[in-house]
């Protein structure tokens, strides 16, 4: 018979040294990276679980997630859940100085935001302390053993929330099946984002009958938001060129990028390139990569506008990439032409795009797959078969309007679960429905 002992085991308690140990040259690397990026200093202390704000009156329902794309997620989903319970206020807490600018941007009614803290005894107490929150809603792979081992023992009742573990991560939990089997007791609920997770959490040591596969959290969330002035500018400035996007690219991918825009361009002299790198911070290194290509540029950081002889817009800025969807039906997806495992195809989907993807798009493979089976997405593997999937769309009005219209059908399907996701939340986490 499984073991469900509610008792600590060893390496949870090594775990718990090591980290109280660790905590000051944590709490030195954290906050050095939040200066750099000049969070406030009452902000940073959040961290260390002093919260600048007070705990509202009231239910309160946490959400934590890990970065931008998690962050995001949860939104819409709180909106709807705020409509469903009026008297509930919501916190959210994400640990990285992007997305809580965009996060606070996009504040759903009587939600705030906190950074988490370290998962350290002082900083976890503080912030449980403070918060006292009436459920807690993990939000895909982030587990904190001591903040969520402590949260349970205080009576808050939590969920997983759109679950997703790497196929090492399985294997590393499965080799400490009892750890495992005492951190995952402490959920009352694993909303998974497909039926390949679930079985991992049951592997692992989950209890069955709390493990429920779900839906992919990120096909519900409100689309990227649009500078309407921005876009009406951009799109002033190009006139009637045909545009391609080529959005979230890392490292190693711009060149074939560039590569397949030069080859465009053979047929498609006035061809524009809307180029958007995962990361703004690399704008120098892709700025010569474009220069090196043979290709004239203008940058957003710049102010640069797009002149006739533009040939690559440099899009090197944050949270402005809904406005730069809104242009274009035809988008490269990036992070998915090396083994990096892809970004949300739904971002794109959603603002009405046909998506092009690499083979690496592990990570959301349960998201390509109907998208794919439904023509609303292709796969290229090269340079060359990048060309001709962007040629192809083009050129053939009626193939990029079926492919747009699959893809919305996609995201339109994925949409009508989120009621059942806040049923099923509400119902297992005893919070009390409205009508």
């Amino acid at each position: 018979m499984t073991d469900r002992s509610n008792r600590p085991t060893l390496l949870f308690a090594l775990y718990k040294g090591f980290t109280a140990l660790a905590a000051p040259v944590a709490w030195s690397v954290v906050k050095k990276k939040l200066q750099s990026a000049e969070v406030p200093e009452e902000r940073q202390r959040e961290r260390l679980g002093h919260a600048s704000l007070p705990r509202p009156e009231g239910q309160l329902i946490w959400f934590h997630a890990a970065s931008v794309g998690e962050s995001l997620s949860v939104l819409s989903l709180i909106k709807r859940m705020g409509t469903r319970l009026p008297q509930a206020e919501f916190l959210i807490t994400s640990g990285t100085p992007t997305s809580a600018a965009l996060i606070e941007k996009r504040l759903p009614p009587r939600t705030r935001h906190q950074y988490p803290p370290l998962d350290t005894p002082a900083p976890v107490r503080r912030f449980l302390d403070h918060w006292k929150p009436d459920a807690g809603i993990f939000v895909e792979s982030e587990i904190w053993p001591r903040l969520i081992v402590e949260g349970a023992s205080r009576g808050v009742p939590m969920a997983l929330l759109n679950a997703r573990l790497s196929d090492k991560s399985v294997e590393g939990w499965k080799k400490r099946p009892r750890t495992a089997r005492f951190i995952l007791d402490r959920f009352r609920l694993f909303l998974t984002q497909n039926d390949k997770t679930a079985a991992n959490l049951i592997a692992m040591g989950a209890d069955p009958k709390r493990v429920q596969p779900g839906t992919n959290l990120k096909a519900m969330s409100d689309p990227l938001p649009v500078d309407e002035a921005t876009l009406a500018g951009l799109r002033a400035e190009i006139g009637d060129r045909p545009v391609w996007i080529a959005s979230s690219t890392h490292a190693g991918e711009e060149e074939s990028v560039l590569a397949a825009h030069t080859a465009l361009l053979e047929r498609w002299p006035d061809l524009l390139l809307l180029l958007i790198p995962r990361h703004p911070e690399r704008r120098a290194e892709v700025a010569e990569l474009i220069s090196d290509a043979g290709l004239t540029c203008a940058q957003r950081t710049k102010g640069e506008p797009v002149s006739p002889r533009t040939q690559v817009y440099l899009a090197d800025t944050l949270g402005e990439t809904g406005t730069w969807y809104a242009l274009c039906p035809i988008v490269f997806l990036g992070g998915s032409l090396k083994e990096i495992g892809g970004h949300n195809p739904f971002e794109p989907a959603q603002a009405g795009a046909a998506v092009i993807t690499g083979p690496g798009y592990f990570n959301f493979a349960e998201t390509y797959a109907p998208l794919l089976a439904g023509g609303g997405a292709v796969e290229v593997r090269t340079a060359d078969e990048l060309a001709q999937a962007v040629g192809h769309w083009l050129e053939d009005d009626a193939a990029l309007a079926q492919a747009r219209k699959a893809a919305q059908g996609c995201v339109n399907t994925q949409k009508s679960a989120l009621d059942s996701v806040i049923d099923t939340l509400c119902d297992r986490l005893n919070l009390e429905l409205t009508s």
